[in-house]
């Protein structure tokens, strides 16, 4: 018998039907629920057990990981008679890796723990990418203890793993997280558009780049997107829309001014108005294509 924790895996997006994957893959005990039967036959076949709901996939489970889209659906999980507050039994620990708004992790640690129920908010980053190969940054708000029990889990998924203080603290360290990406792609976006409009050949000037002091992950990761103009989604604008209204809402609670981010969140909103929301991020190339006239 395995000696590892019990997970119950709620939320099996882009994101977390790999991850899931890769606690299965270490070893866990994996069940878990979402709303699409493709996605918990896919569990399944790779090892893990699907459940009919959260009550049952949680009601077991010594620790419970939530990976949905946003801070409506973490509530719709988190709370109710179906929920996995009322329905996880006292002790478990609850990580909630989506990304939400900061006050939303506090909230629910507030309402767990009068249920005896243990709260980390761990976002992570890395992509599609980086959940399959293992790799994600984790930013981890919540107690040090708790964090530490957490800390084997956490390496089965990712390479870096920082507690960042206390509940919420993950969700913000998030938040700046995906304010840097954003501002990152559209530069690189804008420097793609300027490149080819210039007549250089792009593949060689983004390798030059990428060996430069211009070199980022994001350039890294999102290459080959510009190059080949492929927005399959590995983050969708649309979450990266929600995540610029986490980062500007949070930003002026705290009285911190974003002068460029607040520019980036209304590119990536006039995208997303656009119809483009359910592309890659990457895709901002397309709104830097339209403001040049050039091809999108």
């Amino acid at each position: 018998m395995s000696t590892l924790p019990k997970v119950a895996w709620i939320g099996l997006g882009i994101m977390g039907s790999p991850m899931s994957e890769n606690l299965v893959k270490a070893g866990y005990d994996v069940t878990g629920h979402t709303l699409e039967r493709d996605k918990l036959d896919r569990l399944a076949a790779a090892g893990g057990t699907a459940a009919s709901s959260v009550a049952e996939a949680v009601r077991d489970a010594d620790v419970i990981v939530t990976m949905v889209p946003a801070s409506p659906q973490v509530e719709a999980v988190a709370y109710g008679p179906d929920g996995i507050l009322e329905n996880a039994r006292r002790g478990a620990l609850l990580i909630d890796m989506s990304s939400i708004t900061p006050q939303t992790s506090v909230d629910l640690a507030a309402a767990a723990k009068e249920k005896g129920i243990r709260v980390l908010d761990a976002p992570v980053s890395g992509g599609e990418a980086g959940a399959v190969e293992a790799v994600l940054s984790i930013m981890v708000g919540g107690d040090q203890a708790d964090f530490d029990e957490a800390k084997p889990l956490f390496e089965a998924l990712g390479k870096t793993i920082v507690r960042c203080g206390p509940h919420g603290s993950g969700q913000t360290v998030k938040a700046a997280n995906q304010l840097i990406v954003a501002v990152n792609i559209q530069a690189c976006a804008e420097a793609v558009v300027f490149l080819e409009k210039s007549s250089v050949d792009l593949a060689a000037a983004l390798d030059v780049l990428g060996g430069g002091l211009a070199g980022s992950t994001v350039l890294a990761r999102k290459r080959d997107n510009f190059l080949k103009r492929d927005f399959k989604p590995g983050f969708r604008i649309d979450l990266h829309h929600k995540d610029m209204g986490i980062v500007t809402d949070a930003a002026r609670n705290v009285g911190a001014a974003l002068p460029v981010g607040a520019v980036v969140a209304q590119l990536v909103a006039s995208l997303r108005a656009q119809g483009d929301g359910g592309l890659d991020h990457s895709a901002l190339l397309r709104a830097v294509e339209r403001l040049s006239g050039a091809r999108v």
